[in-house]
């Protein structure tokens, strides 16, 4: 299949680059936005726990992951940008459904359709916007759409809860509509005559189904676990079985098979294993703690869903600077540094967030958010070089694919493994601050009675002033489970930061054609948050 090349020129040039940001922007901004307007969202779709609302944010990253290989594909027998117009046509019916979804029953399979519109859109707008440069300036085209990549990660949060606050939480899906249908019109006008020569490629829907089957059946044991009481779940076991059967079967199907959906062959490349799972791991713990600080700042601590947004727009001071001077940095450097600095950085500001105590201080939020968007903007880079190294141009592309689909897969997995951790330390932190209350347990250290019994001396109702105790200690232990999340993914971090010493170095020359702008578009693929 060949596109014709079609360079625009002055206002179309620029019209063109702002509706494919705005598109990429779009598809993002539902990733992080949604996760601050949840529990608006759980307490709206038929009053389901927040841990049900959650499954629409995992499965709709999911969807996202999963849409990579789909996206070659289609693109292949179609033509980019014709795949790129209905895919956004179909992301304005999804979010049709969205805002008409009064049931999660109904809403999870249209957030599901939505992430697999999205997830087409992300690939295609990167090579879209890279045709529209000439070869001299492809650089500065990678610059432009890695910052359309960091602004929705970043501001996504503020955005999603000033949209729940300020027009609902279905505004968000309500916005959606005529964004994607005018990215879709506006598309179609520049980029009318395209011509296509269509090639009868065949997919590997076994493999990608199997692949489907196996990313959907960890997240749903998951997101059922905490609620159906693990493996006491007939489902959940059977689920279970299923997954570990179906792994062994995706890995030999995808080595016999001549164009898989997963390239699994990259993994005999110690950097691109390395690599892969460093970026896998930190992702997930970057993602999920993100999703439960948030939604736990709003059910905790009482904060507005546009407050708790606000809450990381700190990562914005240094993150956006980083991010944009991280690759001249890499080129001068063995990466294994600078990765390994960037983990043991991540696991210093998850372990002093973890140390949180003081719900009245915002101080205590705000410093450790400036310093964790420093380590974000330098988070990607690294790990991107490292993956890529030593693969040939034609690969760099197919593991590009690979990295963000098991990294998104990943970022899913961690917003219910974090959610997962705190439903279990928040019991142990309930008992172990009854015990040191005393909580009528121990009759020489009553602590509990003796604080109720001098506010009752001065008025207060019995009753209610062991209702308000009883609140602060469970909220008191629930903010303990939170920090327990944020110290283990701390440990978590000073693996990966002893895991990257595993790669070979990637002290090589810079980049030479043909392989330069493959490699860029590569890196700037799997540096989308």
């Amino acid at each position: 299949m060949t596109e014709s090349q079609h360079h625009l020129k002055g206002f179309q040039f620029l019209v063109l680059n702002v509706v494919i940001g705005l598109a990429h922007m779009v598809v993002l901004f539902n990733a992080g936005s949604y996760v601050a307007l949840l529990p608006h969202a759980a307490g709206n779709l038929g009053g389901v726990l927040p841990s049900f609302g959650t499954w629409a944010q995992t499965d709709f990253m999911i969807a996202l992951a999963l849409a990579f290989p789909l996206a070659r594909w289609l693109s292949s027998r179609f033509g980019e940008t014709r795949v790129f117009v209905v895919s956004f046509i179909a992301y304005a019916l999804a979010s049709g459904l969205c805002l008409l979804g009064s049931e999660i029953s109904t809403f999870l399979p249209a957030r599901v359709l939505l992430g697999l519109a999205g997830g087409l859109t992300l690939p295609l707008g990167q090579s879209l916007l890279l045709k529209a440069y000439p070869d001299r300036l492809k650089s500065l085209g990678l610059a432009m759409w890695g910052l359309f990549t960091l602004m929705p990660f970043t501001a996504g949060l503020a955005t999603g809860g000033w949209v729940a606050d300020e027009l609902g939480w279905r505004g968000l899906f309500a916005l959606n509509i005529p964004c994607a249908l005018l990215i879709a019109s506006v598309s179609a006008i520049l980029l009318p005559h395209h011509r296509v020569v269509s090639q009868s490629e065949r997919f590997d829907w076994v493999g990608f189904a199997l692949l489907a089957l196996i990313f959907a059946g960890i997240q749903t044991i998951f997101n059922l676990g905490n609620d159906f009481d693990w493996f006491d779940s007939s489902v959940i076991q059977v689920t279970l079985v299923v997954v570990v059967a179906a792994i062994p079967v995706w890995i030999i199907w995808e080595l016999g098979e001549e164009r898989p959906a997963v390239n699994v062959r990259l993994f005999l490349h110690r950097n691109f294993t390395v690599g892969l799972v460093s970026l896998t791991l930190g992702f997930l713990s970057i993602q999920g703690l993100l999703a439960l600080f948030v939604v736990q700042l709003q059910m905790l601590l009482g904060y507005s869903s546009t407050l708790a947004g606000l809450a990381f727009l700190p990562m914005l001071l240094f993150g956006v600077p980083l991010i944009t001077i991280m690759h001249e940095v890499a080129k001068r450097l063995d990466v294994r540094i600078l990765a390994c600095f960037n983990a043991v950085g991540f696991a210093a500001t998850f372990y002093w967030i973890g140390l949180f105590d003081d719900p009245q201080s915002y101080d205590q939020i705000f410093w450790p958010m400036v310093l964790e968007g420093v380590f974000l903007g330098s988070f990607f880079t690294p790990l991107t070089v490292l993956t890529l190294h030593g693969l040939s141009g034609e690969e760099m592309m197919s593991a590009a694919e690979v990295a963000n689909l098991f990294r998104l897969a990943a970022g899913a997995i961690g917003i219910t493994w974090q959610s997962v951790v705190v439903f279990r330390r928040i019991p142990f932190h309930q008992l172990a601050l009854s015990d040191h209350f005393g909580g009528r347990i121990s009759a020489s250290y009553d602590a509990w009675n003796q604080i109720v019994d001098k506010l009752q001396a001065v008025g207060f109702d019995r009753a209610v002033t062991e209702r308000h105790l009883q609140l602060l200690v469970k909220q008191h232990a629930g903010i303990l489970a939170l920090n327990d999340a944020f110290i283990l993914s701390s440990y978590l971090c000073l693996g990966v930061a002893v895991l990257v010493w595993f790669a070979r170095s990637s002290r090589v020359p810079a980049w030479t054609e043909p392989n330069a702008v493959q490699a860029w578009q590569a890196e700037e693929l799997m540096e989308q948050p």
